[in-house]
């Protein structure tokens, strides 16, 4: 059997020796981990950078934009201001009280022997409650019943336009002066009706519901 001496025994033993030193290899896992934290220190500064100039993007982009966008802002603010009032109006004008088919329905029942001398009318400030003051004279054998003739005429053809009609006489006298109609003298009388009613839809009656039927017990 052959005898082998390693004269460099000692020398490997060395060099295995500082390949294997703790330090050295803490030193070289230091350096791994420091290239590590620099190479993504590296990325997300070239991130950043990258935001930035998207920002600076945008910013430029909206400088051009920005007056248009607040010269918009306020004609909006014009426009509905204005679609405000206009609304207002149309509900003004929707919501008004139209006197001439009143005046109509007035003439209608005024009869030749019970005349309308003087009218004195009024809306409240809600648009719908109508007060009026009407003065005149009546003839015939019995003027007070011309006159009342008038009053439920107008109570009657009011009725079906308005609601909450109310016609009352304030004053109903007789008056001396005589008057020919149709060549007949007649008395007559002076009266001062007092009218009230809402331009508001009168209700609908409700129906009553019929009691629902019994199921006979067996």
């Amino acid at each position: 059997m052959a005898l082998h001496l390693n004269l460099l025994h000692e020398e490997i033993s060395e060099q295995r020796q500082r390949q294997r030193d703790p330090l050295k290899l803490g030193m070289i896992a230091l350096g791994s981990i420091a290239a590590l934290l620099a190479l993504f220190y590296l990325w997300k500064a070239y991130q950043t950078l990258e935001v930035k100039n998207r920002l600076a993007s945008a910013q430029r982009d909206w400088a051009k934009v920005e007056p248009q966008v607040t010269a918009a802002q306020k004609r909006s603010v014009e426009l509905t201001k204005m679609i405000g009032t206009t609304r207002v109006l149309d509900n003004m004008v929707d919501g008004r009280f139209f006197w001439a088919s009143f005046l109509q329905n007035l003439s209608r029942c005024v009869a030749p022997n019970a005349q309308l001398t003087g009218m004195d009318a009024s809306v409240a400030d809600d648009g719908k409650t109508v007060s009026l003051s009407l003065e005149g004279i009546a003839a015939g054998r019995e003027p007070r019943g011309a006159a009342e003739e008038l009053r439920q005429l107008l109570n009657e053809q009011l009725g079906q336009s308005y609601s909450q009609v109310k016609v009352e006489f304030k004053t109903l006298e007789d008056l001396d002066t005589i008057v020919n109609i149709a060549g007949a003298n007649m008395a007559m009388a002076r009266y001062v009706l007092g009218v009230t009613f809402s331009t508001a839809s009168p209700e609908a009656p409700k129906v009553a519901e019929p009691p629902p039927a019994r199921t006979p017990k067996k």
